[in-house]
């Protein structure tokens, strides 16, 4: 049998990784920074505790106990109990999974609308990007907070009205983003370049240029989030958001503060607003500054 006189591989090039995928790389440059650490874990641990409170809560979210009152915290009642003898830990941890609940799906609506508001927008032009223009502009021209707080008042309080309401105050900011940037792409050479080839326009926009604009529209809505949150909570604590009995992080600041004796039955509700607002924030920074650097690479 003839000798293998071959060049043998290396160890350094048997032991090469693979190159990481853009996901992984823009992870990594999150996870890089304070901030994207911060968020990822104050984040994870709130999400967590949401998932698992039916197992942690040592006590029902609504079960009333009419020997404790108002009870300070204490070694049954870490958090202590509000007006009526819930026990605020339990509420606190339940109220994480609605707040979750309604940042996730009004921010996913809001994107998903806007998104194929703006790119047909900024695709057909004309009388179709006047007329989704001025409807946006016409959401743009109340305030945030009295857009929403309108919308549910005509609506209804409940939690889908909320999440529609919050939804739809943030659909003009996603519906500009993506036209502003399709109003661009659309003349770039790979785009015309697929005009002229016959691709259809639905394969053009999702195929050619939804991956451009994806980027900032994730930037976008991560930046979102916290204004959801907050707009959540300002709902519910005007009592035209999530209804009692069920736990609710604005509503129990709300019911909390006209106990100024029992303090804790507003502070760990409001702690609890002040961590999430403040890890969204410091999250939605860091994948800004993720995309911005791959952004950057790329037209290095």
């Amino acid at each position: 049998m003839a000798a293998v006189t071959g060049p043998m591989p290396s160890a350094a090039a048997s032991t090469r990784r693979a190159p990481l995928s853009p996901g992984a790389i823009i992870l990594r440059r999150i996870l890089a920074s304070w901030q994207g650490r911060f968020g990822t874990i104050v984040l994870a641990v709130i999400v967590a505790l949401g998932l698992l409170a039916p197992w942690l809560s040592p006590y029902s979210p609504v079960d009333i106990d009419p020997d404790a009152f108002s009870m300070p915290p204490s070694a049954a009642h870490w958090f202590g109990t509000d007006e009526i003898g819930r026990d605020v830990l339990s509420r606190v941890l339940h109220g994480a999974t609605v707040s979750l609940q309604v940042v996730i799906f009004a921010i996913g609506l809001a994107l998903i609308a806007g998104s194929l508001l703006g790119l047909v927008s900024g695709w057909l032009g004309g009388r179709w990007d006047a007329l989704i223009m001025r409807v946006m502009d016409a959401f743009l021209a109340f305030p945030l907070l009295v857009l929403a707080l309108s919308i549910v008042a005509v609506l209804g309080p409940d939690l889908v009205n909320v999440m529609l309401a919050i939804a739809i105050t943030k659909l003009p900011g996603f519906a500009r983003l993506v036209r502003a940037e399709v109003l661009t792409l659309r003349e770039a050479d790979y785009v015309v370049a697929a005009q002229a080839s016959g691709a259809r326009p639905l394969r053009i926009m999702f195929k050619h240029i939804w991956p451009n604009v994806s980027g900032n529209v994730i930037v976008y809505g991560s930046l979102s989030a916290s204004q959801a949150l907050i707009t959540e909570s300002a709902l519910s604590f005007l009592g035209l958001g999530v209804q009692p009995p069920t736990p609710s992080w604005g509503y129990m600041v709300a019911t909390g503060i006209q106990f100024y004796q029992s303090w804790w039955m507003s502070f760990f509700p409001g702690l609890a607003i002040f961590l999430t607002v403040l890890a969204l924030n410091f999250l939605g920074d860091a994948v800004r500054d993720a995309f911005d650097a791959r952004l950057g690479d790329s037209h290095g």
